[in-house]
């Protein structure tokens, strides 16, 4: 049994402040008003930890994240393990390992690796969630960082035909993908299905809104995204099944007050969870307090579309599916200048919402744990109360991370 007191507990409806949370096994046993001498195990005082003037925030839970510290998704070599094992430091229970478009067998590589880790998940380590797939199936034209090689055809797909891209022929910085025909990634789909869980297609694509149907009768989540879908397309998407919008504002046209197109139909649609990067950059702060006032917190999920830059000094190189890219003070950047992903991690995205956009604590908990959790249908996830699973996240007075902890296990400590 362990027992944390002092700080302040950032409940789904309120702050509780002193409280103190009774973690028993992996699940949060009591919840108390005030506060008890010191942390207790096992009957045993734990070393010294100032817990007052602190916050303990359920863990959060990252759907949208390609990498961190220097490691990339699509990494040969255990980088699903590796990312693991790094998020905690920023915060992070959960993720969603997130692929670019990639050829069938490096998609094959990353979900058999998910599956892996998934059935035998490290110590000390975020948990490992099913993938998302920011898929082959997107508009070329709202590519950004996706590499054009590898994208393909949902009719193409579907039907089972050897259709190449849908592209011009790749520049010679992108990865060379081989040949490899769109009804090869809908296998790799159908074999890892229990390890796909989003994926991200653009549905006014030839056979987008078939393909929409064909994931959502196996299970899978799809979210709108790299997409120049009209509002009316976008509408259908929705109506098919499409529940999730992928870094809304992102890669899609702007909101036109004649033409709303993708961004207005996802703003007003309440079915559809919208993805936000919340840097301050990918999405300027005033769209981000208009988007969470017009869908509410409960539909909007705080994301890092993190890279293999995050967490990495400003100039550093590394990879994005094998296409390199740089660390920039705000983004991650292509050799042409693409804008290629952030360099946020999730503790940097919850001291921007609690600051410059202005967010509530229990708002910005709600953003990047609760809603999530609901999304994925985690039940017992992303909140802190009675009988719910321990993770979280201890943050000193500027909202740094100093301790982690997966099922009630300290997994990360500053």
């Amino acid at each position: 049994m362990i027992v944390l007191s002092g700080a302040e507990l950032v409940l789904p409806d309120r702050i509780l402040s002193p409280g103190t949370l009774v973690i028993d096994g992996d699940r949060i046993a009591e919840i108390r008003p005030g506060a008890v001498p010191g942390a207790v195990a096992g009957g045993h005082a734990l070393p010294p930890f100032a817990f007052h003037g602190h916050r303990i925030v359920p863990g959060f839970i990252d759907v949208h994240v390609h990498g961190v510290d220097g490691v990339d998704s699509l990494d040969a070599g255990g980088a699903i393990s590796a990312i693991a094992a790094k998020l905690p430091r920023y915060g992070v229970t959960a993720f969603c390992p997130t692929t670019v478009a990639c050829a069938p067998g490096a998609l094959r590589r990353v979900l058999e690796e998910v599956q892996h880790v998934r059935q035998m998940p490290a110590a000390r380590a975020a948990r490992v969630l099913p993938a998302h797939l920011e898929s082959n199936f997107v508009n070329p034209e709202f590519r950004g960082a996706q590499p054009a090689a590898g994208l393909r055809s949902p009719r193409a797909a579907l039907q089972g035909k050897s259709t190449a891209d849908l592209s011009d022929p790749p520049s010679s910085g992108s990865p060379h993908f081989g040949e490899f025909t769109a009804a090869d990634l809908l296998r790799e789909i159908e074999r890892a299905s229990p390890d796909v869980g989003i994926v991200t297609l653009a549905p006014e694509l030839d056979g987008g809104i078939d393909l929409v149907r064909w994931l959502l009768a196996r299970g899978h989540r799809v979210s709108l995204g790299h997409s120049g879908a009209t509002y009316d397309q976008a509408l259908e998407a929705i109506a098919a099944g499409a529940r999730h919008a992928t870094h809304l504002f992102n890669r899609m046209p702007p909101l036109g007050h004649r033409s709303p197109g993708l961004v207005g139909a996802i703003l007003q649609t309440d079915e559809v969870a919208a993805e936000l990067i919340c840097d301050g950059f990918h999405v300027h702060p005033a769209l981000v307090r208009t988007a969470v006032a017009a869908k509410g917190p409960s539909r909007i999920l705080a994301i890092t579309d993190g890279t293999a830059a995050s967490g990495l000094p400003a100039g550093t190189r590394a990879s994005l599916g094998g296409q390199s890219i740089t660390a920039g003070e705000s983004a991650a950047f292509l050799d042409d200048g693409t804008m290629a992903g952030s360099v946020l991690t999730m503790d940097g995205a919850f001291r921007m919402l609690v600051g410059k956009i202005g967010l509530s604590l229990v708002d910005a908990v709600t953003v990047c744990s609760t809603t999530p959790a609901r999304e994925l249908g985690l039940v017992g996830y992303g909140v802190i109360a009675a009988d719910a699973v321990a993770d979280l996240a201890v943050l000193d007075p500027q909202f740094t991370v100093v301790q982690t902890y997966v099922g009630g296990q300290l997994v990360y400590s500053r």
